[in-house]
């Protein structure tokens, strides 16, 4: 027997719709979205369930509702970026060259010392984690076996900071960490291309040599960043051939 559809899965439903919508840019900012009943009536939900997705969506800064006006869409500014479901959307769209560069300015600020901080106070079961990454990812015959392996690799770098607060971030950032991985494997003629820059992190770490561990994921993401940047040329050079 089929489960009634209740009205959680259905505000569920519509704030993905509309975020979605929001956050490719098919609605932009300043743009006044339809009125409550013309809008259940396009999504075929009830006002019930639209309202609490509007809440939602109010909540991580996409919209405003004004009595009188409607739902308004916010400007980018005002968006709550690292939510996890903004940037599940912003990588469901083909992320832009300009969001990318934004994500690896923020891996530079934080990966490189996370990495130190691991090599300074790792255990040997923290440890054993980030080597049981590397083993996955030198196994994977798949992009997206070593993409899986590469999230879990990166994550399991932050949990060995013993730092909480680190640790936590990569829950914020997985969608868009795993987007880029992905992106950066996929623009490589070997997508195994930078196992030796992990290793090299891995093996910092296990001597506890956190300045090593710090230039090894620096140079790790500025090789990523430049794979990705020879990628751009290459479809421009395409686009106007």
């Amino acid at each position: 027997m089929r489960k009634p559809t209740t009205v959680r899965n259905l505000y569920g439903h519509v704030m993905q719709e509309i975020g979605q919508r929001i956050v490719s840019g098919k609605v932009r900012p300043g743009e006044i979205l339809p009125r409550e009943e013309t809008l259940a009536e396009n999504l075929q939900v009830s006002r019930t369930a639209l309202r609490e997705a509007m809440k939602v969506l109010s909540a991580k800064g996409l919209i405003e509702s004004r009595a009188g006006v409607g739902a308004r869409v916010l400007e980018e500014r005002f968006w709550n970026q690292l939510d996890s479901d903004v940037l599940t959307w912003r990588c469901a769209s083909m992320p832009t060259d300009d969001f990318v560069d934004k994500l690896v300015e923020m891996r530079e600020i934080i990966e490189p010392a996370a990495a130190a901080s691991a090599a300074r106070r790792r255990t040997a079961e923290q440890l054993a984690d980030i080597e049981t990454a590397y083993k996955a990812m030198d196994a994977a015959q798949t992009l997206d076996a070593w993409a899986e392996a590469d999230l879990q690799f990166h994550d399991a770098v932050l949990q060995a900071t013993g730092n909480e607060l680190m640790s936590s971030l990569f829950s914020v950032v997985e969608s868009a960490l795993g987007t880029f991985f992905v992106l950066s494997a996929r623009t490589a003629s070997n997508f195994k291309y930078s196992l030796p820059h992990h290793q090299k992190v891995l093996e910092a770490i296990r001597r506890k040599q956190p300045e090593v561990a710090r230039k090894a994921m620096l140079a790790m993401i500025a090789d990523s960043q430049s794979n990705l940047q020879n990628n751009r040329s290459r479809v421009r050079k395409k686009a106007h051939a």
